[in-house]
């Protein structure tokens, strides 16, 4: 029978423990490799122009067979954003910006809620642009995102970003009529200008400590049909679905051009573009954890280091408590049955 599931377990062997702390420390290398690897692979590469459709499969899953196969791996990640987002909190020096950006039924939503289960919500601010209000409109088209950036110490989510300016608007040109530019800022060099403004904005946030992750989660047509059809026949799911969807729908090819076209022009080495395959959310959910783990290690966050002073000041305070004398507690009597 085996020892682990009956609890009785042989005498510790030293041979025995550092042959498994050398176990230990391979499967960690490997986890590192395997990782580097697989963020390697769903990155954009700065100054390579793509071609989003031949490039980038929307089901790939790595060497990963099912959602069971990689959801050991998915705990881990999750664990140790927890962790890596404890040191940003109490380092308080780095924030951490992510862009998410997708077609509808991609999955945005779910994939915040299952990858920040684990960290402290006080660390985390999500913000969901929304149509342009007319107090937006009537300043330039970063402002309203300058007013939403993480903290320091803090990870922010923009859910739908700044990215809508050079997506959904140049799909759809009426939307740009509504910013009320001058005339002659409305030529047709204005996407290029917008991707150098974003690339500027995000070099100004990395050289001031905001960190920048963008993901894009590509999923194919047929999945949104799909998707689309499960959030029509499925009660529960109705109200995820409305009838815009359908009429976006008809636009794939107008944005999947000016999707590769904002790749090819802003995945910058301070602020690259991962693709993240979203045919399979569990496969979606691991890749996401695992670039913004990668991202974080890469920082070396660390804990505060307690001065000599505050030392010394901690050492007084647990002195001052262990002579405080416990309260008496009162003792109960139990009480007698009375017989008749």
């Amino acid at each position: 029978m085996n020892r682990l599931l009956t609890g009785h377990l042989p005498a510790a062997n030293p041979e025995d423990s550092l042959r498994g702390a050398a176990y230990h420390h391979v499967q960690r290398c490997s986890m590192a490799v395997s990782l580097e690897k697989r963020v390697n692979e769903l990155r954009v590469p700065p100054g390579r122009q793509i071609d989003l459709r031949k490039d980038y499969d929307p089901g790939y899953t790595g060497h990963y067979l099912s959602k069971q196969d990689a959801q050991d791996q998915l705990v881990t990640g999750i664990q140790n954003l927890a962790e890596q987002q404890n040191k940003l909190f109490a380092q308080d020096t780095w924030a951490l910006l992510i862009n998410l950006q997708a077609m509808d039924a991609a999955g945005k939503d779910s994939t915040i809620k299952h990858v920040m289960s684990g960290v402290n919500p006080q660390g985390v601010q999500v913000k969901s642009y929304k149509v342009p209000s007319a107090e937006e409109l009537d300043h330039d088209y970063l402002w309203r995102n300058f007013l939403e950036l993480p903290h320091r110490g803090n990870i922010g989510i923009f859910n739908r970003s700044y990215y809508e300016e050079v997506l959904v608007v140049r799909v759809h040109k009426e939307f740009l009529d509504r910013q009320q530019l001058p005339l002659p800022l409305k030529g047709r060099d204005i996407w290029e200008r917008r991707y150098e403004e974003i690339n500027n904005f995000e070099k100004y946030l990395t050289d001031n400590g905001i960190i920048v992750l963008k993901f894009f989660l590509n999923v194919s047509k047929e999945t949104q049909r799909k998707r689309f059809l499960e959030r029509i026949d499925q009660p529960d799911k109705n109200w995820k679905f409305s009838a815009a969807d359908v009429l976006e729908r008809r636009h794939w090819d107008a944005y999947m051009d000016a999707y590769e076209q904002m790749f090819n022009h802003t995945s910058t080495p301070w602020a690259p573009w991962y693709i993240i395959p979203a045919d399979h959310k569990w496969f979606t959910r691991l890749a996401v954890v695992s670039v913004i783990n990668h991202t974080l290690e890469g920082l070396k966050l660390a804990y505060p280091e307690v001065s000599p002073e505050q030392k010394e000041a901690l050492k007084k305070a647990k002195e001052e408590l262990e002579e405080e004398e416990s309260p008496i507690q009162p003792v109960r009597r139990k009480k007698r049955k009375i017989i008749d």
